[in-house]
C-alpha cells in the first residue's frame, strides 16, 4: 500500500469534522482551513477532499455535529417541559463551541441530526396539539430567544456573577445621578448578592412557554 492510500485509510469524515470542531473551539472559525486541519490532522491537504468536498460542506458537517448534541424532544415528555431542556440543552451545546450560533441557520445543506431535531421538535408541538402555524411560530421565537440569548451572553464582558457586580460597580461611579433608573437597577438587582445573568434566560424562556401555552389554550377552546 503506498503511503497516500495509507494516509486516506487512517481518515474518515467524522474524525475530520470532529478534528475541525476541536480546532474551531481552540482557535476560533476563523484560524480554520483546510491546510490547517490538515496539519493538525498530520496529513495531506488533499487527503481531507476525499472526506468532505470543500470547506463549506465540512462547515455544514460541523454544524449538524453540533446539532446533534442538543437533546431531542420526546414524544414522551410535556411539550412544555421538552422545549425547556432542549432551550437548555441547546444553549449548554452553543456556549461549547461558540463558533457555532452565526452558522446555525447560514447553512443551505442541513444533515440528517439537524432534519432529524427539527422534525422531533415540530413532531412534539403538533402531537401536544399546536396548529401548523403555532408550531411554526413557537419554533421561531423559541429559537429565535435561545439563540439570541447565547450571543449576547458570549459578548459581555463579564462571566460569573462576581465579574458582573464589579463592572456594574464601575459603571454605576460614571453615572452619577444622571440615571436614577439605571442606577435603581443596578443597586436593586444586579448588586444583590443572588444575581446571576444566566437566570435571566429560564425568566425569558418560561415568558415564551406561558405565552405558547395560552395560545394552544386557545386553539383548543
Amino acid at each position: 500500500m503506498t503511503a497516500g492510500r495509507t494516509e486516506r485509510a487512517a481518515l474518515d469524515e467524522h474524525r475530520v469534522v470532529q478534528t475541525a470542531i476541536a480546532l474551531a473551539d481552540s482557535e476560533g472559525l476563523n484560524q480554520l482551513s483546510m491546510r490547517r486541519l490538515a496539519q493538525v490532522l498530520g496529513v495531506q491537504a488533499m487527503s481531507l477532499y476525499h472526506h468532505v468536498a470543500n470547506k463549506e460542506a465540512l462547515l455544514d458537517r460541523m454544524v449538524d455535529s453540533v446539532m446533534g448534541e442538543i437533546q431531542i424532544p420526546s414524544s414522551a415528555t410535556p411539550w412544555r417541559e421538552a422545549m425547556v431542556r432542549r432551550a437548555h440543552s441547546a444553549r449548554a451545546a452553543l456556549n461549547r463551541h461558540r463558533w457555532a450560533t452565526p452558522l446555525m441557520d447560514s447553512r443551505t445543506g442541513p444533515g440528517p441530526a439537524t432534519l432529524a431535531h427539527h422534525e422531533a421538535v415540530l413532531d412534539r408541538l403538533r402531537s401536544a396539539g399546536f396548529s401548523v402555524a403555532l408550531a411554526a411560530h413557537a419554533f421561531s421565537v423559541l429559537d429565535a430567544y435561545i439563540f439570541g440569548f447565547v450571543l449576547q451572553e458570549q459578548a459581555l464582558p463579564f462571566e460569573t456573577p462576581a465579574e458582573a457586580q464589579t463592572i456594574a460597580v464601575a459603571i454605576g461611579a460614571q453615572m452619577g445621578d444622571a440615571y436614577p433608573r439605571l442606577t435603581e437597577m443596578l443597586q436593586e438587582h444586579v448588586l444583590t448578592s443572588e444575581y446571576d445573568y444566566g437566570d435571566e434566560f429560564d425568566y425569558g424562556l418560561e415568558l415564551i412557554v406561558n405565552a405558547l401555552d395560552g395560545r394552544l389554550t386557545e386553539l383548543k377552546a
